[in-house]
């Protein structure tokens, strides 16, 4: 296991090195054969690990690798812990990467930098496999901030636009807000834990679940509620929760490919996933818990409305993720973290599928990403408006696609929930699904449907996308209509997650649920008559009748809600009140420190300050320095008498 944990996450390693130090030499057909060749080899050893782990019940594999470091008497391992929910994501992470890849070629054929974007798409592979097979906070942290720096690499790819520049420093500086919480988290367990090796944190919870310590004085804090806050806090950066969302949709600014790899499978995916290794620490606080849960439903319901009013295809979808990832973090918030999981697993197939479909019709339309400037695509690209149709039906979780399974889990797992704000949250997320069908059958109707809204030059050019993007959009397509059907049996009511994840029995709604269960058929029949299904229809038909029937509508209403449409617009004035608060609040400082700081004390002050007493003492030298005998005998004379008081003063002359 040890060898085939290294083959894994060498082989993106050595490629993205390769392409990034030796890429001209290679060349862009090698580069992308390499890179492409290395992340599918790392695919197929996963599926392996997932066979052996998940399959064939093979033990879990916990070992470090090497000591890193020493300091103090703490030691830092490198290792590796291949459990079910790490075969999982391991599985998950290399698909969706090796099917970027090879959207890639095609994708960024005639990019200037093909050969750093391959690099640079094969470290965020490495670095998102350290970080899910890590044993130990510190390789956690490690993979934790090497996807963030990849990610500033890659939505600034294109660094001659400013838009992309000012979209990954946000990124950057978003995620570093999280991650502070995230590296308090870790230094609160290591301080009261005295080990960040996972399995040693854990054995250690029952005895310290009782504990409290002094944030403040005078009042006492639960020791877990503190650090599982602290480390939603980390979570909330990475994966895009209400209020550190804001830089996910201006991640726009990279790619296509990078879009999906960042949305579906990498980055966005590490806090939901971090939150359900730490299961044992979360089931301690139930505070921990109702927070995670609320910041789960307002991020769910909030961020699908803004999807409604965007017009560029790929913000669309972007907004679509951050209500998915309200739904995956609503699980969490509920203790349901394999039905979490399992969505994190469905949906990675369709939201990379939508993304991709989203770059083939941006292809298609010479880069043209406004979907007003589209319509009737159907025709021209067929097999790009079948997959997208499909990733749309198993976002809106339409009865026997995969999102079905996943999404109605978590709402009827919300359902059963007694955890603070449950009730609040089955109403977010009940809303949130005919949100969801509203702006995905939009897009769907707006792109594929009604009249060309483009010109002559480009119906002349408008054609299906060569196979090398076609391909992964149908693999995607496949695993979108099977994957869920497939695995909810074992991942939502079976033992499939083992010890890899622990809920409380008074906290285990997923029981509760599995006693209701009689398998895929029975769920999607079930599934017919339930508020989610009619929920998801009544978008789909609305978004018909707005888009298709009456595409006059969406403007009067527009103009009748003024104040909202403007509201939604502004983003609930998120990036306003950051650029106002955060920026404008740096800036003032930073200009206060400047005009009294720097121009008054120090140039004022100490540098011209220092110059000008230097220069009035020589002024006055320079007038003691007359050139007159007399002046300077007076000078003495005077010294001396000064001298002899003195000594007449001190009794220096007493006997």
């Amino acid at each position: 296991m040890q060898n085939l944990c290294l083959a894994i996450v060498g082989a993106p390693l050595f490629a993205a090195l390769s392409a990034g130090l030796f890429g001209k030499q290679i060349g862009r057909s090698g580069v992308h054969w390499l890179t492409s060749g290395a992340v599918g080899l790392s695919f197929f050893l996963s599926a392996l690990v997932f066979w052996r782990v998940v399959i064939g019940s093979e033990e879990t594999y916990n070992a470090n690798l090497y000591q890193w470091l020493s300091s103090g008497g703490i030691n830092f391992h490198i290792g590796f812990l291949v459990d079910e929910l790490t075969a999982t994501m391991m599985i998950v992470v290399t698909f969706v990467s090796w099917m970027v890849h090879i959207y890639t070629i095609g994708y960024m054929h005639d990019d200037p930098g093909y050969q750093r974007f391959f690099s640079y798409i094969s470290f965020f592979t490495f670095s998102m496999l350290m970080l899910v097979m890590s044993n130990n906070f510190l390789q956690l942290f490690f993979g934790w901030e090497a996807v963030g720096f990849v990610s500033y690499l890659l939505i600034g790819f294109w660094y001659t636009k400013d838009t992309a520049i000012y979209a990954n420093l946000k990124a950057f500086l978003v995620n570093r807000v999280g991650d502070f919480g995230f590296l308090l988290g870790i230094g609160a367990i290591y301080m009261h834990f005295g080990t960040l090796d996972y399995v040693e944190v854990f054995s250690q919870t029952s005895a310290l679940q009782d504990k409290t310590i002094e944030i403040l004085s005078g009042y006492e804090w639960s020791l877990m509620t503190v650090i599982c806050l602290l480390l939603f806090v980390g979570a909330m950066g990475k994966s895009a929760q209400v209020p550190l969302h804001v830089w996910l949709p201006d991640s726009m600014e990279g790619p296509t490919p990078i879009s999906a790899l960042i949305h579906a499978a990498t980055m966005v995916t590490a806090g939901i996933f971090m939150v359900a290794r730490m299961s044992p620490l979360f089931e301690l606080s139930e505070t921990a818990l109702s927070v995670v849960l609320v910041i789960g439903s307002v991020t769910a319901f909030f961020m699908g409305i803004l999807g409604l009013v965007q017009n560029d295809i790929k913000r669309v979808v972007a907004y679509s993720t951050l209500s998915q990832l309200g739904y995956m973090t609503v699980a969490l918030g509920v203790s349901a973290y394999a039905a979490g999981i399992f969505h994190l697993f469905t949906h990675a197939f369709f939201k990379a599928l939508l993304f991709l479909a989203a770059g083939s019709v941006i292809i298609g339309m010479h880069h043209e990403q406004d979907m007003r400037k589209m319509g009737g695509l159907r025709k021209y690209m067929p097999v790009t408006f079948i997959t997208c149709l499909i990733g749309s039906l198993a976002l809106i979780g339409f009865p026997g696609f995969s999102g079905f399974f996943s999404k109605d889990a978590i709402i009827e797992a919300v359902h059963y929930s007694s955890i603070p704000g449950a009730g609040l949250a089955y109403v977010a997320v009940l809303g949130g699904v005919f949100i969801t069908a509203l702006y995905s059958f939009r897009l769907i109707f707006l792109v594929f449907y009604g009249k060309e809204r483009f010109d002559e030059k480009t119906r002349s050019h408008l054609h299906e996308s060569p196979l090398v993007v076609t391909g992964p959009l149908v693999c995607l397509a496949l695993l979108s209509v099977v994957s869920g059907g497939l695995a909810v049996s074992s991942m939502l009511f079976g033992d499939y997650f083992g010890s890899s994840i622990f809920v409380y029995p008074e906290h285990d709604v997923l029981a509760a649920l599995g006693a209701h269960y009689h398998g895929p058929l029975a769920m999607v029949i079930h599934g017919l008559a339930q508020p989610p299904f009619w929920l998801a229809t009544s978008g789909v038909i609305v978004a018909w009748f707005c888009y298709l029937k009456s595409p006059e509508i969406p403007e009067r209403i527009a103009q009748s809600l003024a104040y909202i449409h403007r509201i939604l617009l502004d983003k609930y004035g998120f990036d306003r009140f950051n650029a106002w608060f955060f920026a404008g609040g740096a800036r003032t400082v930073g200009s206060f420190l400047f005009r009294k700081g720097d121009s008054t004390l120090i140039d004022g002050l100490i540098v011209n300050g220092s110059a000008k007493v230097v220069g009035w003492g020589a002024e006055v030298l320079r007038r003691m320095q007359s050139g007159l005998l007399y002046h300077y005998a007076f000078a003495m004379i005077l010294g001396l008498i000064t001298l002899l008081a003195l000594f007449v003063h001190s009794g220096f002359f007493a006997d």
